[in-house]
C-alpha cells in the first residue's frame, strides 16, 4: 500500500522596498502540525521558502514596490515530490496573501490531483474570500490546525469525502460556500500535544543568519507554553482564531521540553510565542521555581507582549532569577478611552508600576503602543504618544509606535468591513505589509475621520525618532552596547538592535533577483 506523503509548505515573506521589521523566524505552526501527524503515522514534509531562502531578497515585478525574502516559487516547487498526496500552505499574515496565492496556484497547475489546504490567521479570518479569490484551493481549516487537519486527512484517505469534517470549509460542486461548525475546533487538552517536529539542520540557518523574533542569542528556540487567550481586544483576531479558552500547558511537560532541546540543539534561549503568557502569578511562580530546581540556566524571554497584572515585585524577581532577557509589556494606548474603545482591560496606571519595578530588577523591557484606531481624535494619538516618551524618559529599553492595522477577523476590521471603509483586494492586503514596515514612509493608510493619513506617518516617524534619541542620550551606556551588539557577535539587547543588526546584514549577503 503507498504511504500517504504529506507536504507542509510556507511562503516567502513579503514587505514593502526599503522595509526594517521584516525578520524571518522558523514556523513554529508547521513544526507543530508535522509533530502531530507523524505521531499519527503519517509522513510529512517541510518545505519552507522563508527558512530555505533566509536573506535572499527577491524583487516582485508583478507587485511593485515589494519584494520577499525566501526561496522562488519554481524553488519551492521543485522541492515538492511529484508523488505529494496533500499539499497545505501557512497562510498566517493578511499581508503577504497575494504571493501566497499565485504560489497555491502554481501549485495547482503542476499538482493537478493533489488535495491542497490551506490554514492559519488570514484563511480563518477570511474563509470564503480565500477559496473564491485563489480557486486553486480545495479546503481550508479554520483556527487551531492540528486535529482538524488530521481528521481531513483520515477522511481524505479513507473514503476521499471530507465534507463532513468538522471546523473545516470549502466550495461545493455548485460553487456555494460550505462552513462546518460555527467556531474552529480547540483541542481539549493541550499536554497531549506532541512537541514540535524540526527538520534536521533546518534551525540551524535561523541561527547561522541570527534570525530571530525576539532578541536574538547564538541559539533561540521557539515555545509555547500555553494557547488562546481570555480577552477580547477588539484589534485582536484570538476571538475568531483560538475564542476565549485559555489553557497553559503542564510545567513539568515544558520542563521536559526545555532539557530535551538544551541536550539535543544546545539552545542558548527560549523565546514565549504566546498570545499572552503570564496571567496566573501561582503559574509562574511555579514555572521559574521549576527551572531553578531543575538547573537549567538559559535565558528565556517574552517578545509578543503579556498582561501586567501578575507582574508584582516577586514575579518579577523570579524573572530576573531564571534570566528572563527581555520582557514585552502591550499598554497598547496611552489613552484610556482608547483603550475603553478596543476592549484593552488594562489600567495604566498599575501597569507603569509593573514596568517600573521590572527596571528596578534590571529587567530589559519594551511598551508596545499603537496610534490611528478609528475612532481616535488626536488628543487620544498625543496622550499615546507623551505616555511613550515618558517611559523612555523612565528607562524603558525598547520604544516603539505602531500604526493600526485593521487586521482580518478582528471586531474592528468588521466594523470597517460594514461601513464600506475597507474594500477587500490585493491594495489592501499590501496595505497592512506597508504600514509598520517602513518608518519613513509617511504616505499611510488611516481609518477614521478625525486623522490625516500623511500627518499621522510624520508624527509616528517623529515620535520614534525622540523616544530612541532620548533613550540613548539619558542612557548613554546603551550607545556602546548598541554598536557592539550590531556589528559582533550573536546576541541583542533589544529588539531594536536587532531589526538593525539584521537590516546591516542583509546589505552584506543580499542575493538579488527578480521573480
Amino acid at each position: 500500500m503507498k504511504e500517504k506523503s504529506i507536504v507542509l509548505v510556507r511562503g516567502q515573506i513579503v514587505f514593502k522596498n526599503g522595509s526594517l521589521n521584516n525578520e524571518a523566524v522558523p514556523s513554529l505552526g508547521l513544526a507543530y502540525i508535522s509533530g502531530y501527524l507523524r505521531k499519527k503515522g503519517y509522513k510529512v514534509k517541510i518545505v519552507d521558502a522563508t527558512g530555505e531562502g533566509l536573506n535572499r531578497i527577491s524583487k516582485l515585478k508583478e507587485y511593485p514596490g515589494f519584494s520577499c525574502q525566501g526561496l522562488t516559487n519554481s524553488e519551492v516547487l521543485s522541492k515538492i515530490s511529484s508523488n505529494s498526496d496533500v499539499i497545505a500552505f501557512s497562510a498566517m499574515f493578511s499581508g503577504e496573501w497575494p504571493v501566497l496565492r499565485d504560489l497555491i496556484t502554481q501549485t495547482r497547475k503542476l499538482f493537478p490531483n493533489a488535495l491542497l489546504v490551506a490554514g492559519g490567521e488570514h484563511i480563518t479570518g477570511l474563509t470564503e474570500y480565500s477559496l473564491r479569490d485563489c480557486p486553486a484551493l480545495d479546503v481550508c481549516v479554520r483556527g487551531e490546525g492540528e486535529q482538524t487537519f488530521y481528521e481531513l486527512l483520515e477522511a481524505h484517505f479513507r473514503k476521499d469525502n471530507y465534507f463532513d469534517v468538522p471546523g473545516i470549509s470549502y466550495l461545493d460542486e455548485k460553487n456555494k460556500y460550505r462552513q462546518n461548525g460555527d467556531k474552529p475546533l480547540r483541542i481539549q487538552n493541550i499536554n497531549k500535544i506532541p512537541w514540535p517536529d524540526w527538520p534536521e539542520n533546518y534551525l540551524e540557518g535561523f541561527w547561522k543568519t541570527q534570525k530571530s523574533y525576539g532578541v536574538a542569542t547564538e541559539r533561540d528556540m521557539p515555545f509555547l507554553v500555553s494557547r488562546g487567550c481570555p480577552f477580547q481586544c477588539s484589534f485582536c483576531s484570538n476571538v475568531f482564531m483560538w475564542d476565549t479558552r485559555y489553557q497553559f500547558r503542564d510545567i513539568s511537560d515544558i520542563i521536559e521540553e526545555i532539557k530535551f532541546y538544551i541536550k539535543r540543539y544546545r539552545i542558548t534561549s527560549i523565546q514565549l510565542y504566546d498570545l499572552t503568557a503570564i496571567i496566573k502569578k501561582k503559574w509562574i511562580i511555579d514555572f521559574t521555581q521549576a527551572m531553578i530546581d531543575e538547573g537549567i540556566s538559559i535565558n528565556w524571554s517574552l517578545p509578543s507582549g503579556t498582561r501586567s497584572e501578575a507582574l508584582d515585585k516577586e514575579v518579577l524577581s523570579m524573572l530576573k532569577k531564571t534570566h528572563c532577557n527581555y520582557l514585552v509589556f502591550a499598554p497598547e494606548s496611552g489613552s484610556q478611552r482608547t483603550l475603553k474603545k478596543i476592549k484593552k482591560r488594562v489600567k495604566l496606571d498599575r501597569l507603569t508600576s509593573s514596568l517600573m519595578e521590572a527596571k528596578r530588577q534590571g529587567l530589559i523591557v519594551r511598551t508596545s503602543l499603537i496610534i490611528g484606531f478609528p475612532h481616535e481624535t488626536w488628543k487620544d494619538i498625543f496622550q499615546t504618544v507623551l505616555y511613550q516618551m515618558k517611559m523612555a524618559i523612565k528607562g524603558v529599553d525598547d520604544v516603539p509606535l505602531y500604526i493600526f492595522s485593521p487586521y482580518p477577523g478582528t471586531e474592528i476590521y468588521n466594523d470597517l468591513l460594514k461601513a464600506g471603509k475597507i474594500q477587500l483586494n490585493d491594495d489592501y492586503f499590501f496595505s497592512l505589509t506597508s504600514l509598520n514596515g517602513d518608518y519613513f514612509s509617511t504616505n499611510v493608510i488611516t481609518f477614521g475621520e478625525n486623522i490625516n493619513g500623511r500627518m499621522l506617518g510624520i508624527v509616528r516617524l517623529t515620535a520614534v525618532l525622540i523616544n530612541y534619541s532620548i533613550s540613548y542620550l539619558l542612557y548613554p551606556k546603551r550607545i556602546i552596547r548598541s554598536i557592539k551588539n550590531i556589528y559582533s557577535g550573536a546576541s541583542a539587547t533589544t529588539v531594536f538592535e536587532h531589526r538593525l543588526k539584521d537590516f546591516f546584514n542583509r546589505k552584506k549577503q543580499t542575493t538579488s533577483s527578480t521573480l
